[in-house]
């Protein structure tokens, strides 16, 4: 082999390996001149997968949260193809979105459940006072919930928008 074939057999190497990291300048995918076919189906074929994901994520919001375990098996099935790539991170981001979010998801429940039981024992009682605290609490889990819908939402869709772009997310 010539001295010249070695450096476009590197050259060619270096483009597909450009092609599944993102160009740490700009974020954005570099050319797809010299990427094998393979390579190129393999990445479009994940950023489909990752719009379904997205969108099933958002679809769960109409189906009270039914649909909320699909796109996170999902993601768990594909996270080890797209290893090494800048899909990865979108991988890794909804994974960590599903369960940041199941968290406090059950920390709000659990305060709204502890602060109904504290509105009926103030009712037995007729104390006032257990049942201001209890409105309380009831307010806190209450926006607990409400944060956390907000926040997965944006990660949502700051995720996708990333996707969009062909971009990693952070």
């Amino acid at each position: 082999m010539l001295p010249d074939d070695r450096q476009t057999t590197s050259n060619t190497q270096n483009t597909q390996r450009n092609f599944n990291q993102p160009d740490n300048r700009n974020t954005t995918l570099t050319s797809t001149a010299g990427v094998s076919p393979r390579a190129e189906t393999d990445a479009n074929a994940l950023i489909s997968y990752n719009h379904l994901t997205y969108f099933l994520y958002v679809v769960s919001y109409f189906t009270a949260g039914l649909l909320w375990i699909v796109p996170i098996v999902m993601n768990y099935l594909k996270r080890g193809e797209a290893q090494g790539t800048w899909l990865a991170t979108h991988f890794d981001w909804q994974i960590k979105t599903f369960w940041y979010s199941i968290v406090f998801f059950l920390i709000g429940s659990a305060i709204v459940i502890f602060s109904l039981g504290g509105l009926g024992v103030s009712i037995f009682t007729e104390s006032g006072h257990v049942a201001a605290g209890s409105f309380g609490l009831l307010a806190l889990g209450f926006g607990i919930l409400g944060i956390t819908v907000l926040w997965h939402l944006y990660r949502i869709v700051r995720g996708w928008i990333a996707l969009v772009d062909k971009r990693p997310v952070p």
